[in-house]
């Protein structure tokens, strides 16, 4: 077990909004790995947090399972697959700095465009949806995939594609629980392929798991506590935050 202050220091935090992320304030999750990575980088940070989410997504499974949205899973689900097995086979040759630099810029334009929308008329309930462009779901489903296997960054792809359809917030936050669910368990083999789950990962994970497991509860709770109509504004703002952390991330790692 990991026994070094400073790790618990960042990683308990980390935990936290992982655990708000999957109990429905969508998106913040994805500053974990960057966080537990100031202490023990960010292949170990990667493996001690997937078991984690794996755990937490079966609480935000069960909080959400009647309140899902079953065509945009059958529509996403199988390109995001793909693109997990594209991030395992070019993981030697695509960068995850250069990943989530692109994955930042895209989620704050995207995420300003529709706040400027929202802000435009007098309720967000008078934009209309988008048409349905199930290209454009395959698409958003294989690069949450990918981003997911590369940089635990699958989040703002899925979102740039599900939020416009401005389903009810408990289907949005049903169905995100349940694709990433699924993706969670497809990238758990490479993961042990890679070796990665070393006992004392293993060990670490155990003692982080009830923080895990509260911080979902707590994430379950406290977003019904948001009022539905300014649900979809608060994700537009949380999209934009990780973006811009996302896109810093990259940048200076390109840099």
């Amino acid at each position: 077990m990991l026994t070094d202050p400073f790790f618990y220091a960042v990683a308990i935090p980390a935990v936290i909004l992982v655990g708000l992320a999957k109990g429905g304030f969508a998106g913040i999750g994805v500053v974990a790995t960057p966080l537990m990575a100031l202490a023990v980088g960010p292949v170990k940070a990667a493996a001690i947090l997937l078991p984690l989410l794996i755990v937490q997504d079966v609480v935000g499974v069960w909080a959400y399972r009647k309140t899902w949205d079953k065509g945009l899973l059958i529509l996403m689900t199988p390109p995001a697959a793909f693109g997990i097995f594209l991030g395992w086979a070019l993981a030697a040759l695509v960068s995850s700095a250069a990943v989530e630099l692109a994955v930042g810029l895209v989620s704050i334009l995207f995420a300003a465009q529709r706040l400027w929308a929202e802000r435009a008329v007098k309720a967000a309930a008078a934009i209309e949806t988008g048409p349905a462009r199930p290209w454009l779901g395959v698409l958003c489903g294989m690069a949450s995939g990918f981003t997911s296997q590369i940089a635990h960054a699958g989040g703002p792809p899925f979102q740039i594609y599900v939020l416009p359809r401005r389903l009810p917030r408990d289907v949005f936050v049903g169905t995100s629980a349940i694709f990433f669910a699924v993706v969670n368990w497809m990238k758990l083999p490479a993961y042990i392929a890679l070796g990665q789950f070393t006992p004392q990962v293993l060990a670490t994970v155990a003692v982080l798991l009830p923080v895990a497991i509260a911080s979902t509860w707590a994430g379950v709770l406290l977003v019904r506590k948001v009022p539905a109509e300014g649900f979809y504004k608060v994700i537009y703002v949380l999209l934009i935050l990780v973006g811009t952390k996302l896109a810093w991330d990259g940048f200076f790692g390109l840099a």
